[in-house]
């Protein structure tokens, strides 16, 4: 990916996290940014700001009272001809200054008198981040435009193991094309399902699907990556939301249809998740008792969102999902055809559930085109390309 010409200032809270932003520093420079650094006073009692001078090949911004700007104005110069700000790793007390909108050194300064795209990437112990003030404090940040990247789970400088581990370097660097408006789907808005519904029979049983949503997931960021604004609407997975994409949390296909309809406008919608062919007609309020005679259960359809959305008048561009266990062509035009689908991706399930690799054949007006088999994410690499060749075509 090529930054040319980019400007971005990196800014750096007190973590330990902040060795990673050396590293993040490092492939910037590499992609053809111009990298300005600025750190808080905590920061550099972990990196010191020699290291990202000589990373980035500028003076290292620390304090107000710099008069490198002539004016004692580099808080306002600096963010007037950035491209983007970016502060990695952000702390759960840089967070909440950013709520409170307090300006006390000069990266908070520079925030909040920013006229550039200000992105965080947060970085801090699981509980720090499952704690109510910071819930509440992301909540207003996305309200405020703030784009937030990350957390990812896994183990923590302080021995524990959760969510609240800084994205890894070059994760964040796939999420740049979108937080900049590059790349092949740029200033397109993109809407994903993903994973499985459940459909619940009572209290305690439902019914659903052998979907571990890994498609729709690297579906999304493979369009992140290429500069759409994603929105994911997700039916239950254990997977982290890729850099750079809203997700909308779902349990059943009438919610997922809801959150989908209400998302709407969109320039690409991608139905990949495993919607439930059917639900409940009554869903039992107290759990059902085991019975030696059986249990008949009355089901009925459930909306067919992909079909729905491809009828509207104003239907943006659809791709449909086919997971099929045999006449894999067959099957998968057939339900191009019948939905009027410009794209659909077939795929046989029994090679693809819960892998990390998939073989997929993509299907459109032009014929079919098969993607050999390899890990999700390059498949959906391919995937949004053709998409965007499609779209422009």
């Amino acid at each position: 990916m090529s930054l040319a010409n980019k400007r971005i200032i990196l800014g750096v809270t007190g973590g330990i996290a902040a060795y990673k932003s050396a590293e993040l520093c490092r492939l910037l420079v590499k992609a053809g940014a111009e990298v300005r650094v600025v750190m808080t006073a905590a920061a550099q009692q972990f990196v010191t700001p020699l290291t990202f001078q000589a990373l980035s090949g500028q003076p290292v911004l620390s304090s107000l009272w710099d008069a490198a700007s002539g004016d004692g104005m580099e808080h306002i110069h600096l963010s007037r001809d950035a491209d983007l700000l970016l502060v990695v790793p952000a702390s759960a007390d840089f967070l909440a200054k950013l709520v409170q909108g307090r300006a006390d050194d000069l990266l908070s300064t520079l925030c909040l008198a920013r006229s550039c795209r200000l992105a965080v990437a947060p970085a801090m112990n699981r509980e720090m981040w499952a704690a109510r003030p910071t819930r509440r404090n992301l909540e207003q940040l996305a309200e405020d435009g703030v784009m937030v990247l990350g957390p990812a789970a896994g183990e923590q400088a302080c021995g524990e193991i959760g969510l609240g581990r800084m994205l890894e370097p070059n994760a964040i660097m796939a999420a740049l094309p979108g937080l900049m408006g590059l790349g092949a789907l740029a200033g397109k808005r993109v809407l994903i399902t993903a994973g499985p519904t459940f459909e619940a029979i009572d209290p305690v049983r439902g019914l659903t699907n052998l979907s571990s949503g890994k498609m729709g997931y690297a579906v999304a960021q493979a369009a992140a990556e290429a500069g759409a604004e994603v929105c994911l609407v997700s039916g239950p997975t254990c997977l982290a939301t890729p850099a750079g994409v809203r997700r909308i949390d779902v349990q059943s296909a009438a919610q997922m249809r809801q959150a989908v309809l209400a998302e709407l406008p969109c320039t690409v919608f991608i139905a990949v998740a495993a919607v439930a062919d059917y639900r409940m007609d009554v869903t039992a309020t107290q759990k059902m008792k085991k019975s030696a005679g059986g249990l008949t259960l009355h089901l009925v359809a459930n909306p067919d969102i992909l079909a729905e959305v491809a009828a509207l008048p104003d239907a943006p561009f659809c791709v449909g999902f086919a997971a099929e266990t045999e006449q894999l062509a067959a099957y998968a035009e057939a339900k191009r055809t019948r939905k009027k689908l410009p794209l659909l991706v077939g795929n046989l399930a029994q090679d693809t559930l819960g892998q990390d690799a998939a073989e997929l054949v993509l299907f459109d007006d032009q014929g079919k085109h098969p993607l050999p088999r390899a890990d999700k994410l390059t498949q959906a690499r391919h995937l949004v390309r053709r998409i965007a060749h499609l779209l422009n075509d």
